[in-house]
């Protein structure tokens, strides 16, 4: 097997795999370069089966077991190891978590939660991420049963306004209308599905939860009643967010009760309490409360109705995606029924549709700011044609929603176009049922010309809104890191030479006599190494600032002619959590070979039982054709001791 057919998770599962199996791991940790297991038993280690891992540069057998992975993919493997504790390992792999599990997972949710404060993410980031697990493994559904729903919609409004004829085209239309709500008629159902998967649910009782929104079963002549209204409960309220809000409820309910309930009955008791305790729940809660807030929002869209024009077309346009999550669209309905029934059309159809012309807009901004995300610009590329046809579940629960901002200014591209639509006025569709372009034969009068100028100003409104504001900051500076590799690797660099210089006074040795056998060994490249006699750390060469690693232990400096640098201050004092080091610079700065990186504090570092060795080592050693070490022995900070020259 080749590296790159090797994903993360996959190298991760090896590597449990060498390291004994997940049961055999006490805890994991990284440092700049290396994944470090604490091992339960030593006996059950493959060093050979780790060395021959695609993706593995070393393996180091001391007190703790090191695999060594390199400098920016090590802190991702050791990430996604942490991930695999707490999901399902899937058949394929060999290895079930046992006696060792809690241990493991007790380690894992610790570097998670210090990954998370460092990278400060927000709970309203982490409930975006698992709504966009849910839905991905959708996308395709949704694009195929979105073509082809699509196509039906532009031949239904092409009968329905005349120009097909029904008997010819009825039939065709009912096939292509069966295909599609294999998808759309029980999308409840497979969210409640995948919403279980990622919550750490059983899925088929997911299933189950997202059904009972659709009060299969319940007697029509003696409806179940709204507990804030009174009135008969519609299928439908709550929406896909309320499943989604059940499932996680079922989640909490299932994990508390395999705790308390014996194995024996478990399986018995369980799923008949989860199932009773949470379908209640969300008939008698979750439904009622989306049904009330629909009763109590009828007023305030008859009052927008009322005021009418731009204003209303902007409040509409905005809002009506967020009703469609909540399941609060379908009090609409009426309305818009009642319209047709006296005016002959629907004028509030138009506005709305532009919603879904919005979310199109703010996907090609996106597919053009973030054009280096391939798998972003794939679900675009597959969810833009049936966006432009009207449905637009794959984009929002795909792409914009995941993303947060860029859902926001989407709603308002929907809002802006919302707003054009009633400043032109009189543009009404004579029936409900599709939006985006498949609407355009069903505009009423001949006044297309002013839809089609509102779908455009949406397009428009919810490109400018994302290409300006809704781009995520993480996104984009993920797309700078991207642009910069690309550039640097189209540029051809003329061959130059890079003057290394000492990090420190003291004693300069070559790398091969670091008493670390990674190092010394040349694993993570080749170098030179001093052993200081005060703690001023200097930069060795011209550059900028690459990477600080959390610890501080570790510096990667990037020089001008491409080559990485890493200055690897003493060795596994990744295990002193930073504490002996005073950093000077940060990342994206640029540095001179004279530039103070650190003050370190040797004794602490001595105190500790660790060594104080100044490693400096170039880690893409295929970008050099040639390096000397010129000096050897005493020097002061500032000397030249190495030269390399790049290809």
């Amino acid at each position: 097997m080749k590296m790159a057919d090797l994903s993360l998770i996959e190298l991760a599962k090896e590597i449990f795999t060498g390291a004994g199996g997940i049961d055999n791991v006490e805890n994991v940790v990284h440092c700049m370069t290396r994944v470090r297991m604490t091992i339960k038993d030593d006996t059950k280690v493959n060093k050979e089966y780790l060395k021959k891992i695609p993706g593995v540069l070393g393996v180091v057998d001391d007190e703790q077991l090191q695999v060594i992975i390199g400098p920016g993919k090590v802190n991702k493997v050791a990430q996604a190891m942490v991930d695999i504790v707490g999901v399902d390992l899937g058949e394929d792999f060999p290895q079930i978590l046992s006696g060792g599990k809690e241990k493991v997972q007790a380690k894992a949710e610790a570097m998670k939660a210090a990954q998370k404060e460092k990278q400060k993410s927000s709970r309203m980031k982490r409930i975006l991420k698992d709504i966009s697990n849910i839905f991905v493994p959708m996308i395709p559904a949704f694009v195929g049963s979105g073509i082809v729903a699509g196509i039906a919609s532009v031949l239904a409004n092409l009968v329905t306004a005349g120009t097909l004829d029904a008997a010819t085209w009825q039939q065709y239309l009912d096939v292509m209308n069966i295909l599609k709500n294999g998808l759309f008629s029980y999308l409840v159902i497979y969210t409640g599905v995948n919403a279980a998967r990622v919550f750490g649910a059983n899925p088929t009782m997911g299933g189950v939860i997202g059904a009972v929104v659709t009060l299969t079963g319940m007697n029509p002549e003696a409806p179940l009643l709204n507990l804030f209204t009174g009135e008969p409960l519609s299928a439908g309220q709550g929406g896909i967010l309320g499943v989604i809000f059940s499932v996680w409820l079922l989640s909490l309910v299932e994990k508390k009760l395999h705790q308390i309930i014996p194995d024996s009955i478990d399986i018995i008791v369980t799923p008949t309490i989860s199932l009773l305790v949470i379908g209640l729940a969300e008939i008698f809660f979750i439904m009622p409360l989306a049904g009330f807030i629909s009763n109590s929002m009828v007023s305030g869209i008859t009052w927008v109705l009322s005021v009418g024009g731009a204003f209303s077309g902007f409040v509409l346009g905005l809002l009506f995606l967020p009703m469609v999550m909540f399941g609060l669209h379908q009090i609409l309905t009426p309305i818009h029924i009642q319209m047709i029934d006296e005016t002959g059309s629907t004028m509030l159809l138009p506005i709305l549709a532009m919603a879904g012309a919005g979310q199109v807009g703010a996907a090609l901004a996106l597919w053009v700011r973030l054009r280096k995300d391939k798998d972003l610009s794939e679900m675009i590329k597959g969810a833009l044609p049936v966006g432009i046809l009207g449905i637009g579940e794959p984009l929002i629960y795909g792409i914009t929603l995941p993303l947060g901002r860029p859902f926001i200014t989407a709603c308002i591209g929907g809002g802006i176009g919302g707003a054009v639509i009633g400043a032109i006025g009189g543009i009404g569709a004579i029936a409900i049922g599709p939006s985006g372009a498949a609407l355009i034969p069903l505009i009423a009068n001949g006044r297309w010309w002013g839809y089609v100028v509102g779908l455009l100003a949406a397009y428009a409104g919810g490109f400018i809104a994302t290409f300006f504001f809704g781009i995520p900051k993480e996104k984009l500076a993920e797309e700078k890191v991207k642009e910069s590799s690309t550039d640097t690797a189209k540029i051809i660099l003329p061959a130059t030479t890079e003057v290394f210089k000492s990090v420190a006074r003291g004693s300069v040795h070559p790398l091969e006599e670091a008493s670390d056998p990674v190092f010394a060994g040349k694993m993570m490249g080749d170098g030179y190494f001093i052993e200081p006699e005060d703690g001023k750390i200097y930069s060795p060469v011209q550059g900028k600032v690459s990477t600080i690693f959390p610890t501080k232990h570790a510096i990667g400096i990037t020089t001008d002619s491409g080559l990485e640098v890493l200055v690897h201050m003493g060795i596994n004092t990744v295990e002193l959590e930073g504490k002996p080091f005073d950093i000077h610079v940060q990342e994206g700065q640029a540095l001179q070979n004279n530039t103070l990186l650190a003050d370190v504090d040797l004794a602490a570092i001595k105190q500790a039982g660790k060594e104080t060795s100044m490693l400096v080592m170039i880690t893409n050693m295929d970008h050099v054709s040639s390096h000397e070490l010129e000096k050897e022995g005493i020097v002061s900070s500032g000397i030249e001791v190495m030269k390399a020259t790049t290809i």
